[in-house]
């Protein structure tokens, strides 16, 4: 089994039945990530398990701290013995560091798994932050806002996503102009 099908396949598995809109939510990721293959080259494939096992520490099935990244990076390493590269990705998606912070949690994230490389972990984070919760495409801000009044913006995610946002959309530029120029044939 290839890398992306085990991905798809343990997703759905944690995902599809106890949470599914965070299923349809990792899947508009994963097509997302499908869509930056022209600026990933031997790497779009490691990005799409990525982005479909970003979210698999929501699942009640193996959430433990309560931080889905931690839980979910955890997991992967620990009972699938998941590729490293895909194990720190989900571990550090999406500004992860910062509500670490957030959570008192900072520091196990920091010492159990390594940053990947920029280019990488921009490219998940516009993943994740170009995907509305049902699995639509949106705007980082479209995508900030409906954080910020989903869960309140005293609370430990909307207090983070806040915090999070001026590197959300400096990734996220990144990213846009990465895919630019390859359209533009540079």
């Amino acid at each position: 089994m290839g890398l992306t099908e085990w991905a798809y396949s343990l997703s759905e598995s944690l995902l599809s039945e106890p949470l599914p809109r965070r299923w349809a939510h990792s899947l508009g990721v994963a097509k997302r990530a499908r869509s930056l293959s022209t600026i990933l080259d031997s790497d779009a494939e490691l990005l799409e398990a990525a982005a479909v096992l970003h979210d698999i520490g929501y699942s009640p099935a193996i959430a433990t701290t309560g931080f889905h990244p931690l839980d979910g990076a955890r997991f992967l390493r620990e009972q699938e013995s998941a590729d490293e590269r895909v194990v720190c990705l989900v571990a550090h998606h999406s500004c992860a560091l910062l509500e670490a912070e957030e959570r008192g949690l900072r520091g196990d994230l920091e010492t159990e798994f390594e940053l990947q490389r920029s280019d990488l972990v921009d490219a998940l984070l516009y993943c994740d932050m170009t995907t509305t919760p049902d699995g639509s495409p949106t705007t980082p801000t479209g995508r900030l806002d409906e954080i910020v009044q989903r869960y309140g913006p005293d609370t430990i995610v909307g207090r983070f996503i806040q915090r999070a946002a001026p590197e959300i959309h400096a990734a996220s530029t990144r990213v846009e102009d990465r895919l630019a120029k390859v359209e533009a044939g540079g």
